[in-house]
């Protein structure tokens, strides 16, 4: 054997080496690749039921919000009726404390009144007692 026919047959058992490790690289990727198209096709079916059970929750959310929603507005006219009747009982309050303000006053006046005449009675009953010493 020659040194050219050396080098063919090492060139020959590279290249048969370089085409196994390529032919073993394709055959792992040909698995992966099967393997990815198992995944896609697992995830669209799994996607597919997720997508049904959002359409069953969102229409069991709509009937449920429009129930709230009824009734709400069956309750609004109870929550107003409370608000106008705090808002009555403040009034009431308010009138309440006017009232007694007002009695106060005209108590407090009516003392002052009573002062006065028990003063004016006392000063009068003081003037008649000395004319009428003046006249005996």
């Amino acid at each position: 054997m020659t040194a050219g026919q050396i080098a063919g047959l090492i060139a020959a058992i590279a290249f048969l080496l370089l085409v196994i490790f390529i032919g073993m690289f394709l055959l792992k990727l040909s698995r992966t690749i099967s393997e990815v198209n198992t995944s896609i096709r697992s995830m669209t079916s799994n996607v597919d039921v997720i997508a049904k059970q959002t359409d069953k929750i969102m229409a069991t959310s709509n009937t449920l919000v429009k129930d709230v929603d009824d009734k709400l507005n069956i309750v609004t006219p109870v929550f107003q009726a409370a608000a106008d009747l705090g808002e009555s009982v403040s009034d009431l309050n308010k009138a309440t404390q006017h009232l007694t303000s007002k009695v106060k006053n005209t108590g407090k006046k009516g003392a002052a009144a009573g002062i006065a005449g028990t003063v004016g009675k006392t000063a009068w009953n003081m003037f008649s007692k000395h004319r009428h010493s003046k006249k005996n």
